[in-house]
């Protein structure tokens, strides 16, 4: 399994993971399937990723809406596929569109099975054990969370958008000494490429765990996926 994390994707910072993600797809193909978080009537937001994605020589398709999935056949184009994108958007709507449409085991399976799944901002906190901090950018709070595990690809939290408010780090730093999972935090601009022997940063994260948040360590990733 290969997972690419993304805070944010369509903007010039992120073009050092971009050229890295697509040699790694590129390797297997050049097809990349994308599942949009929630309506897309006008295919807006996917007609932007495909322009983007093509700049790598990577093609986008199918498009794929969890709520008109047609038959086995979509899915199967779907799995079929050398990567999937997961789209932005609401956080908790994506993910309960994954399990009304029975796609969370599904994804997660295909992944397991050396997948290569991409994720931005909501589609990157699906990856991880729980949507919990997603919260924050409602207001509320992550210890609050009643329902939200998801995928559980990852041994850590994802929070992207880090730098869309100051006060993100301090209510972070608070939740971090309530959970034992450590929290991977990323401004605009960073992510990172994991699995397969890989530990790629892009930027410079922040891992925060125990009340404490200090610059994430290629050693210290390394080591929570060893003993995940």
């Amino acid at each position: 399994m290969i997972t690419a994390l993304y805070s944010d994707q369509v903007i010039a910072e992120n073009a050092p993971m971009d050229r890295r993600l697509a040699a790694l797809i590129l390797s297997r193909g050049n097809r990349v399937g994308y599942i949009t978080s929630g309506p897309d009537p006008q295919r807006a937001f996917f007609d932007e990723k495909r322009r983007y994605y093509m700049r790598y020589g990577l093609f986008l398709d199918p498009f794929v809406d969890l709520d008109a999935l047609s038959d086995d056949e979509e899915i199967s184009r779907l799995f079929s596929c050398n990567a999937i994108h997961l789209s932005g958007g609401h956080t908790g709507d994506f993910l309960r569109r994954l399990r009304q449409s029975d796609m969370l085991d599904k994804l997660s399976a295909w992944a397991l099975d050396d997948g290569i799944l991409v994720g931005t901002s909501a589609g990157a906190i699906l990856m991880t054990p729980t949507i919990a901090v997603d919260a924050l950018f409602s207001g509320g709070s992550p210890d609050a969370v009643q329902d939200g595990a998801a995928l559980d690809l990852l041994p850590f939290e994802f929070f992207p958008h880090l730098n869309d408010d100051p006060g993100y780090i301090s209510a972070l730093l608070r939740y971090s000494e309530t959970t034992a999972t450590p929290i991977l935090a990323c401004r605009d601009g960073e992510g990172v490429i994991l699995g397969n022997g890989l530990v790629e940063i892009f930027g410079a994260p922040l891992m925060i765990s125990g009340g404490f948040a200090e610059v994430a360590d290629r050693g210290r990733i390394a080591d929570l996926l060893s003993r995940a």
